[in-house]
């Protein structure tokens, strides 16, 4: 079984739809938690049903790491490794390309890297990183991709793109011969140059890929020109696949996303933020460990209807962040979480009622200007991505 992805809606660009994967269905546009290694920080599998997660992002070059390909396959594969029924995308790799600089050599075959844990070489070719993937049952599998930094020349993220487009048509060669039980994305690289972005576009399209991503954004350029770029992506990509924004955003960069016609999102904002104290609510941003919250019997949102806002004040969940306790870390990510999924609800609903744009309206207005939910604000670790 492959993927089959219908539109239901549509408010302008904006679609709603529903993806059907070889283990469920995803309403979209959705939100994909982060479990990189197979779990999101600290949120076991039960509690992200529970918060209406649909779908979970892992990471093929961490997987790999440990505890290895061989071990999960032997396991029963990743869905019964980690213990999730529903639908599974496992990343590439090539964000690694572009955060482990130091630890890794590119040619045109593939990549090497050495392990940020003990320097054991790894090689990742676009046939490789298609069958691990295959081998882990993976729903939604990512070709190997090359992710230029910013800021980039135009020659380089230029050579990026040639390079990552040979690899694209590598990757469903080997899919096509033996394909899996979901469906391979193809990636869309350029940086920010806009002809580059609607080239990467054009030719894997010819390719028929079962889905699209959008790559290569989120890695230090300014908002403005991350927005600018899948704005101009996002309509080059083929209407009838899901198009995927990989590792953005703040709910502005969502909304702005959605109404050019982006289908699915990742990124580690949500559980990161939290671990920092700083909370998502319908009223906007809120820093837990600010002084003002030590008294406040409140619930962090009384419209959420997380773990944390049910049964926690303001003030506790203030003590527990400040102290550095634990459990106050995983109230926070449970909380952040589901205001995410929560508001990947409401998008879907403001898509079929024709009331995106409203939606955008007010979310501007609550998170537009407020730096703390920006996606840079704390460094991502290699842990976390």
């Amino acid at each position: 079984m492959g993927l089959d992805f219908e539109i239901l809606a549509a408010d302008g660009a904006a679609r709603s739809g529903r993806l059907r994967t070889p283990h469920g269905e995803i309403a979209t546009p959705a939100f994909q938690p982060v479990a990189t290694l197979g779990a999101v920080k600290g949120v076991p599998s039960p509690w992200l049903e529970e918060a209406g997660a649909q779908i979970l992002l892992s990471n093929l070059y961490h997987l790999s790491v440990r505890p290895g390909i061989e071990a999960i396959a032997g396991l029963g594969g990743l869905h019964r490794f980690i213990g999730w029924s529903g639908p599974l995308l496992t990343d590439s790799g090539g964000f690694q390309v572009f955060s482990l600089t130091g630890l890794r050599s590119v040619d045109d075959d593939g990549v090497t890297f050495r392990s940020h844990l003990d320097g054991a070489e790894l090689r990742f070719t676009p046939e490789s990183v298609v069958a691990d993937q295959r081998r882990l049952g993976v729903d939604i599998a990512m070709m190997l991709d090359e992710c230029p930094p910013y800021p980039v020349e135009h020659r380089l993220a230029e050579a990026a793109l040639e390079r990552t487009n040979r690899w694209a048509l590598r990757a469903r060669a080997e899919w096509d011969r033996a394909p899996g039980a979901g469906g391979l994305f193809g990636i869309a690289q350029g940086s920010v140059f806009p002809e580059l972005r609607r080239r990467a576009a054009a030719e894997l399209a010819e390719m028929e890929f079962d889905g699209y991503a959008i790559g290569g954004v989120s890695v230090g350029e300014p908002t403005a020109e991350r927005r600018a770029m899948v704005a101009v992506t996002a309509p080059a990509l083929p209407e009838d696949r899901v198009r995927y924004l990989m590792g953005v955003g703040t709910p502005m960069d969502i909304v702005s996303a959605v109404s050019h016609g982006v289908d699915l999102f990742d990124c580690v904002l949500p559980t990161r933020n939290a671990r920092h104290g700083l909370l998502f609510t319908r009223d906007g941003v809120l820093r837990i460990k600010n002084a003002r919250f030590r008294d406040d019997e409140r619930p962090i949102d009384e419209a959420c209807g997380c773990p944390a806002c049910r049964h926690c004040g303001r003030a506790f969940l203030h003590h527990l962040v400040r102290s550095g306790e634990l459990t106050g870390a995983v109230l926070a990510s449970l909380h952040n979480l589901r205001f995410y999924l929560d508001f990947m609800a409401e998008v879907r609903e403001a898509i079929a009622s024709g009331r995106l744009a409203h939606l955008a309206s007010g979310v501007a207005d609550r998170y537009g200007a407020d730096s703390t939910a920006d996606s840079r604000l704390f460094p991502e670790t290699q842990a976390e991505k």
